[in-house]
């Protein structure tokens, strides 16, 4: 049994963790159920059925939400199945092996890359053996816990294709209002942002799929299962930039027509051609996201974002813009260094860039401290409580804010003027789409909103008062789609 839990946020199809989990299970010919909050609400009733006869059951989660429903159903099944061994792995399981198995309804952790890892277990379970030696894999045992050596990175092209054969993707079009299918390149970036978990659990290691196979998976899932939209879940779509290019010829010369989205860093796309940016455009991409962070050079140095210039922003946003493809670029704010002069340059330099290319929007965030990144000691140091309990970490959600530096006075001050920058970019944005006195107002804000951006004065504010008596602000958008969020939102496959 495998097990996706609840989150906050539009689903991008069925939870590819759990495709690819299953596809070495099946082969080795288990039978694996798999469990979906998203189209299967009554899950809890679900599972005390499906486990009934079950060798294990697994679940995968990230920090957050995920984690209290996680909680409540392990320990309903650890209720009604005792024997049942419960398997956690994903993102928080990984970072925070420790504190997640002192849980009394976790008995694993397959940390980190988890296909290999994951079948040999089960096959232990199955086969009455013993646990020891399996490689990125702890548990406990007699109490104690075991943690076996790290399971090397494998080569994604040696694993099986994930097991999208495994659901009806009919019922998740039905649910979404739209065919999709999540599916990923590649895994792992080369950069090591002390803000990133990417790193620990890839190594910096890009691991990739050829373009040839990409291609090839494509030209037979799209028509399979009739999709239309594929967003791509790499960290970094862009690292090999021949490759990313060699995936769009390949999708044109295929004839389907399908939408497709990633997220790259800036700097691989400033240096693409402004002709090889336009054929990706042509072979359906419609989005793509950007972790551009801080328009201070300095607070990309504090990020260890030193590849990253601002020069690259702008061309980014100039060679998307000239083949018309709406972008995102994601903004933290609050990080450990940055004070309130960094953020209005940020800004303005981000609403200068807004103003001469109209395809780029923007998505901020308070910096929110994940387990296992490479800053926790610094972090630790500045007076943040990290969680004490699995299940603290729940109200953890992206952009919550506990930061100790950036409360008060403070806090208030960065939220009026980012409400400012985010009127101002959706100002610019006043389209024939929205009605025509909502779009005069819009422009009749513009001039007094400008003005207290470029002069940093946010008391009396009225423009915001007026605005959201007729409309909502958009302050948090996907990365990856580049669609409206909930504040709070995980951004999930």
């Amino acid at each position: 049994m495998l097990f996706y839990p609840p989150y906050e946020g539009p689903p991008l199809g069925a939870p590819l963790p759990l495709l690819c989990l299953a596809s070495p299970l099946l082969r080795a010919g288990f039978d694996v159920k798999l469990i979906d909050d998203y189209i299967a609400p009554d899950f809890e009733r679900a599972l005390l059925r499906e486990t009934e006869d079950a060798v294990c059951l697994g679940i995968s989660l990230l920090t957050g939400p995920m984690i209290g429903s996680t909680a409540r159903v392990a320990r309903a099944i650890r209720k009604a199945r005792p024997q049942l061994p419960i398997i956690f792995g994903g993102w928080h399981p990984s970072l925070a092996v420790e504190q997640t198995l002192r849980e009394p309804f976790v008995d694993a952790i397959v940390r980190a890359q988890g296909e290999l890892t994951l079948l040999e277990l089960v096959q232990r379970i199955a086969e009455g053996k013993s646990w020891h030696g399996i490689l990125g894999l702890s548990f406990k045992e007699d109490g104690a816990i075991v943690h076996e050596p790290e399971r090397p990175v494998t080569n994604i092209n040696d694993l099986p294709a994930p097991a999208y054969d495994l659901v009806d993707h009919g019922i998740y079009a039905a649910v979404s209002g739209v065919r999709q299918l999540a599916y990923t390149t590649s895994v792992g970036c080369p950069y090591q942002c002390n803000y990133c978990t990417d790193q620990v659990f890839y190594k910096r290691r890009f691991n990739a799929y050829s373009a040839e196979r990409v291609v090839n998976e494509l030209n037979d899932l799209v028509p399979r299962y009739q999709i239309d939209y594929v967003p791509m879940f790499d960290s970094n779509f862009l690292v090999d930039r021949k490759r990313a290019v060699e995936i769009g010829k390949g999708i044109i010369a295929s004839r389907l027509k399908f939408r497709w989205d990633f997220q790259a860093s800036t700097d691989f796309v400033a240096r693409m051609s402004d002709d090889d940016v336009q054929l990706l455009a042509e072979s359906g991409v419609r989005h793509m996201g950007f972790g551009t962070e801080s328009a201070s050079q300095e607070v990309l140095n504090f990020m260890n974002k030193r590849f990253q210039k601002l020069e690259q922003m702008v061309e980014t946003a100039r060679k998307t813009d000239l083949a018309g493809i709406p972008v995102v670029f994601n903004i933290i704010l609050g990080y450990p260094g940055e004070t309130e002069e960094h953020r209005q340059q940020t800004f303005r330099i981000m609403s200068d860039i807004a103003r001469e290319h109209g395809n780029v929007s923007f998505s901020p965030n308070i910096f929110t401290p994940y387990p296992g990144i490479p800053i926790w000691p610094q972090l630790k140091e500045m007076g943040v409580r990290e969680p004490a309990s699995l299940e603290e970490w729940e109200t953890l959600a992206l952009g919550a804010n506990v930061l100790p530096w950036l409360q008060g006075e403070e806090l208030q001050c960065l939220r009026r003027s980012l409400e400012y920058f985010l009127l101002n970019n959706q100002i610019r944005k006043a389209t024939k789409k929205i009605p025509w006195f909502r779009r005069n107002l819009r422009r009749a804000l513009g001039a007094p909103v400008r003005w207290r951006i470029g002069k940093n004065r946010y008391s009396f504010p009225w423009e915001l008062w007026v605005s959201r008596g007729i409309e909502k602000v958009v302050t948090k958008r996907s990365l990856l789609t580049g669609q409206a969020l909930k504040e709070g939102t995980q951004q999930v496959c």
